[in-house]
């Protein structure tokens, strides 16, 4: 999302998801020298307005990041991490840095890794990223493997992670399926003022609409009680609050000279 009618970016390059250009299963006999730059930090996002959010996690997100949904039908919960094209307001100058005290959602934590479906089978395979600023083929940093070719506490730390996400992805489609087909998301823009009496124009995305949600039957609004839906629902009401939030961090750095109007 963007201004002057800008949306969320996220989509990567062809058909990968956002951040990952060429995902590899790790392979301990290919991968043996393989490892993980230190301190790579999160240059990744730059250039990022918005990144896919998981159910569990929306009641934490909520009070950092407006939450939206995609306008493509599929209902994907976002996180507004910017007002303008290519702009992250919480990445820090350095690119390492993620703004003091804020949560970061999953999907940008899970990176570089995450899992591939083989083809023909239902197993999932741990793949990491080739992104040179983050993995190193000299071994000289944190490995994927040791000297048994066994995998290390990354590794595996990295594999539980990616189950848990996965896990929360599944939950979260099921619930974006639920909202899409209720006929409560409406398009939205977002008018915000900055600096120099400019307005930006954020456009592009889908929100709930309280007043179809306060209308819908009480079959469904049971059901989504018996899921567990309801909190996720009101947090990304409340997460409305959060565009104000993201005008004053604008403000703040074109008026420290680390943002142009």
């Amino acid at each position: 999302m963007a201004s002057n009618g800008a949306a969320p970016q996220q989509a990567g390059e062809g058909n990968m998801p956002l951040f990952y250009k060429d995902p590899m299963p790790l392979d301990a006999k290919k991968h043996s020298e393989l490892s993980l730059k230190e301190n790579y930090g999160f240059s990744y996002t730059e250039g990022v307005n918005a990144v896919p959010i998981n159910l569990i996690e929306m009641p934490q997100v909520c009070h950092f990041y407006p939450i939206a949904f995609s306008p493509d039908g599929r209902a994907t919960p976002v996180a507004i991490l910017g007002l303008r094209d290519g702009e992250n307001l919480f990445l820090g100058e350095d690119k390492k840095s993620w703004a003091a005290n804020t949560y970061i959602p999953a999907y940008i934590r899970r990176y570089p890794f995450i899992f591939s479906e083989l083809q023909d089978s239902d197993q999932l395979t741990l793949c990491v990223d080739q992104n040179e600023d983050i993995i190193d083929p000299s071994g000289s940093g944190q490995r994927f493997f040791d000297a048994e070719s066994k995998p290390t506490e990354l590794a595996n730390n990295a594999l539980e992670f990616c189950k848990s996400y996965h896990a929360a992805a599944q939950q979260t489609l099921a619930f974006s399926a639920a909202i899409a087909e209720s006929g409560i998301l409406i398009d939205r823009e977002a008018q915000l003022n900055i600096s120099g009496n400019k307005r930006i124009k954020f456009s592009g995305f889908q929100i709930i609409d309280e007043k179809k949600l306060s209308e819908i039957d009480d079959k469904t609004f049971l059901e989504w009680r018996s899921k567990g839906y309801l909190p996720f629902i009101y947090a990304h009401l409340f997460s409305g609050a959060q565009w104000q939030h993201l005008s004053q961090m604008l403000n703040a750095q074109i008026e420290a000279g680390t943002a142009t109007i």
